[in-house]
């Protein structure tokens, strides 16, 4: 499925870029917006699809985090970062991706990725904030654009080519610099000083926006310091250094900038070390190891939250399979803090395996009145009453909650299964189709739907969405055979 899925993605990715180089070509006579930079080749609104469509690719073929925690926890972050921007054009979407490597990136439609390493080598949230900062700003900044448009003054041809070059080596720096050398060809060392004086700017504006947001400033220079200093002398550096090179001067500007802010005291985050935790322990090393590092940390003290080291161990206990351990061990946490969103989705896994869903429900059922529409109580809610048969009940909280949240891969996902169980074929299928959507792979998505069809024979309603959906996603499919 991804495979297939990554090469519909791939042409529509290509169909939007190869009508955005055919439109500035065809326009090249004309005066160049004078308002944000990039926008005589890349208007707002080509950005944002370009933006999806690069989404999906990164849907199909990444391994991006679909944890509603974590997704929870890095959008708060990002976005009580962007309401203190300047020239915020759209929404901001913040994700994690599954990888060790630490790197943060950021694309058209206001998208910024953070790899996991990421979180877990920052040692404080300013730290964290700092580089989400810097790719904030260079959405705020608009870059990516600017930096195409100086390179296709030389190459307009190779517009398509160079903008996924870029999102390979955004995502995979040792991989990409070498797509985006071939496509840049003669302009590539114009292409690499324009991007220093981007990190340049970004800087700037992101040092700013760091000590606006709350957060302390001096992070920045401290990070980048501490980054070029450990891979000063070794022959594979991390990808963010490919994408971000630190040189000295850099520093020392980022450092000056920092101490002209304004100093304040920033208490360590709770959750910024509870997301670190969860990473830690659900998504790297194996359980055994993790119980023993968690534990021993917790025995010698070493810990900014003695909370987060415990969360630590119960979700290295449910790993294990060992569910009244961790049940044991995550209450006492709950109890004292009976909204945090971490321990509320670890325990309803635990309640699950351990079939006490009665309890399950009391507790989410609350929160959901509390928190209506939140991902993680929503999300949990109707895994909860799917595990539990409350299959009518679990449909009617997803579908509520993809009337917000159409994008939601998860949802989708829950709510193909909830139709099965309830023999609704039909509605199966169109959920089933969401999913493929959201992969950009528009004929798997069509032929589900066409199946779903023949299932709907006492579904009028049903059919008319259907044959709309179907239309939908034809007229995409069509616009990349045209290309052929």
């Amino acid at each position: 499925m991804i495979k297939k899925a990554s090469f519909f993605v791939s042409l529509a990715l290509s169909a939007v870029l190869s009508t955005t180089v055919n439109a500035s070509q065809n326009d090249k006579n004309k005066l160049p917006d004078i308002g944000a930079a990039g926008g005589s080749i890349l208007s707002l609104e080509k950005e944002r699809l370009i933006g999806n469509a690069m989404m999906k690719h990164l849907r199909a073929s990444s391994p991006i985090l679909h944890d509603p925690v974590l997704n929870e926890y890095i959008n708060d972050l990002g976005n009580g970062m962007v309401k203190y921007a300047k020239d915020v054009h759209y929404g901001f979407e913040f994700f994690i991706i599954r990888n060790q490597e630490i790197n943060a990136f950021a694309f058209f439609g206001g998208h910024i990725g953070i790899h996991s390493g990421l979180l877990t080598t920052a040692e404080t949230e300013s730290e964290l904030a700092s580089v989400i900062a810097h790719e904030i700003s260079h959405v705020t900044q608009r870059h990516l654009a600017r930096r195409l448009e100086a390179q296709s003054r030389n190459q307009p041809l190779t517009m398509a080519g160079m903008i996924s070059g870029v999102l390979l080596a955004l995502v995979n720096p040792t991989v990409g610099m070498a797509a985006i050398s071939t496509s840049m060809a003669a302009t590539q060392q114009a292409g690499i000083n324009y991007t220093r004086g981007n990190e340049k700017e970004a800087d700037r504006v992101g040092i700013s926006l760091l000590a606006n947001s709350g957060f302390d400033p001096n992070a920045a220079p401290a990070f980048f310091g501490k980054m070029a200093e450990k891979y000063r002398y070794t022959s594979k550096p991390p990808a963010m250094l490919l994408t971000h090179p630190l040189p000295e001067s850099r520093i020392a500007d980022a450092r000056l900038r920092a101490q002209s802010m304004r100093q304040q005291p920033v208490a360590p985050s709770k959750s910024f070390r509870l997301a670190k935790a969860r990473i830690e322990a659900r998504y790297e090393s194996n359980a055994r190891d993790n119980i023993l590092r968690f534990q021993s940390k917790i025995d010698k003290k070493q810990y900014a939250y003695k909370e987060a080291m415990l969360y630590g161990l119960a979700l290295s206990y449910f790993e294990d399979n060992q569910f009244e351990k961790a049940h044991d061990t995550l209450l006492p946490l709950l109890n004292a803090d009976t909204n945090n969103l971490f321990y509320v989705d670890l325990m309803s896994d635990v309640l699950i395996k351990q079939k006490r869903f009665d309890r399950a429900i009391a507790m989410l059922s609350g929160l959901n009145l509390l928190m209506p529409n939140n991902q993680v109580v929503a999300l949990n809610y109707a895994n909860v009453l799917k595990e539990a048969g409350q299959y009518a009940q679990s449909e009617v909280i997803l579908q509520d909650y993809l009337l917000l949240n159409p994008d939601s891969f998860i949802a989708h996902d829950l709510l193909t299964t909830v139709y099965r169980k309830q023999n609704k074929t039909a509605l199966m299928h169109m959920s089933k189709a969401e999913v493929f959507g959201l992969l950009g792979a528009y004929s798997k998505a069509v032929d589900e739907l066409q199946t779903g069809y023949n299932f709907a024979k006492d579904m009028p309603l049903a059919k008319k969405r259907i044959r709309a959906k179907i239309l939908q996603f034809q007229d995409q499919e069509n616009k990349l055979k045209r290309l052929n």
